[in-house]
């Protein structure tokens, strides 16, 4: 009975957020007030842990809606926003913007492969939050450069679904990457080859999608000329604010993607965590404008740290509940209809509840029903849960913390894109990822 109603709870919660233009209520508001009510049933039902611990022979009381929340998620959030914020200023972005732009010789279409790729190969060796806000901001400084800010939406949404396929390419590119990749001792190298080909594939085929899909075309032969000419008359060099701003900034940005991409191998920064080095980072770079601090920080996006800290409390009391556990045991029965139906079954199964709930516990939990099997499991279904929890975060936007970004982006620069209207067009590239996805698996040797 517990596990139905918190069941049913996470369900209105993505009922709520699907009817947000409706309801005329920010996320993290429609958030919280779920937040708030998971608590008090929780609580009144008896299945919260307790939120005693013994640190150093001291008992410390953490109140119970602390744990549940992502704080490294938060950290990088809070972080590299600090960071873009504070960088922006010195025309950094605009003058990469402008580099890529050149690059792409005035044609949309063209533009979108550059940014596609570069988004993949920065959710690969950063992160995909970060990978969002560096690539989301330069997107919009080309586009209005370009003149074609109608082209926004298509930009940010194929670059929001990009970042979850660019977190399959390595074993630290994401979290769920890390679990499984430890509970099946699956090496770097050997993930590497094995996951490189489909995100080829993916990254290939979501591109052309988006092209067709948003109308997003390749200039006319006789346009051409004059585009490139256009674009040639724009100046990188003239984007810069502040010189010294910008070259400490430049470098800055080229070590927080070192600090990221190796963050693994070096000695305290690996205990720390990736959101300590976002922090570090957006701290440091906050010296810079030490004077006027409080001018960052209106500009961070307050509402989105707020979502996403609500968002976990409901999910952690779920979890608590057995919600999780009950869809682990769900896909444990899946496992015997044979190697290929259960894996592909565990694939969509695995994508659908990472679309409404935190991808990293889940990966947590299928690990462990995968790992409990009494006999040894097809190396296809350990893939499996990879995959469905990467690509699942395609199909909502709240599925990932990406392509939440990704909507935040949007909604910042005046595109609507609400729950609803994100499914209605997100569905289709997540269909056919999860597709190429399972066909595959089943070719997987």
């Amino acid at each position: 009975m517990t596990t139905l109603v918190f069941g049913l709870l996470l369900a209105g919660m993505v009922a709520a957020l699907a009817m947000e233009e409706r309801i005329h209520a920010k996320k993290s508001v429609i958030a919280s007030g779920f937040a708030v009510v998971a608590l008090l049933l929780g609580q009144a039902m008896g299945i919260l842990p307790g939120s005693d611990v013994v640190v150093g022979g001291h008992h410390i009381h953490i109140p119970v809606y602390i744990p549940p929340v992502d704080w490294e998620v938060i950290a990088i959030v809070l972080g590299t926003g600090i960071f873009v914020e504070v960088t922006a200023k010195s025309g950094l972005y605009n003058f990469i913007a402008l580099r890529v732009t050149r690059a792409s010789r005035g044609d949309p279409r063209r533009l979108l492969w550059l940014y596609g790729v570069m988004t993949v190969l920065f959710s690969a060796v950063l992160n995909n939050v970060t990978a969002m806000v560096i690539v989301g901001s330069l997107t919009v400084v080309s586009l209005e450069k370009l003149q074609r800010r109608d082209m926004l939406l298509g930009f940010l949404l194929v670059e929001g679904l990009l970042t979850n396929v660019g977190g399959l390419l390595t074993l630290i590119s994401s979290i769920p990457n890390i679990i499984v990749g430890a509970a099946a001792g699956i090496g770097f190298v050997p993930f590497f080859l094995k996951a490189a080909p489909y995100v080829v594939v993916a990254t290939v085929v979501t591109i052309m999608m988006g092209g067709r899909r948003f109308g997003i075309k390749a200039l006319a032969p006789n346009d051409r000329d004059r585009a490139a000419e256009q674009v040639n008359a724009f100046q990188p060099d003239d984007a810069i604010v502040n010189p010294a701003l910008f070259r400490i900034g430049g470098v800055a940005l080229a070590l927080l993607v070192l600090v990221f991409s190796f963050a693994s191998a070096i000695p305290v920064v690996r205990d720390l965590g990736l959101g300590f080095v976002a922090l570090a980072f957006g701290a440091a770079m906050l010296w810079a404008e030490k004077a006027t601090a409080d001018r960052v920080y209106s500009g961070l996006d307050w509402d989105l740290l707020a979502f996403f800290a609500s968002l976990f409390v409901v999910i952690g009391v779920a979890e608590h509940a057995g919600v999780l556990d009950a869809l682990a045991g769900g896909i444990a029965t899946v496992l015997g209809w044979g190697e290929k139906v259960g894996t592909a079954t565990l694939l969509v199964a695995g994508a659908g509840a990472s679309s409404v709930t935190d991808n990293v516990p889940l990966a947590a939990v299928l690990a462990r029903v995968l790992g409990n099997q009494a006999s040894p499991v097809a190396e296809g279904s350990w893939w499996a849960v990879v995959f469905g929890a990467n690509l699942g975060g395609n199909l909502t936007p709240i599925g990932s913390a990406s392509t939440l970004v990704a909507v935040t982006i949007a909604h910042r620069h005046g595109v609507k894109l609400g729950f609803v209207r994100f499914f209605t067009l997100a569905w289709r590239f997540a269909a056919v990822q999860l597709a190429l996805a399972a066909l595959y698996l089943t070719l997987l040797p």
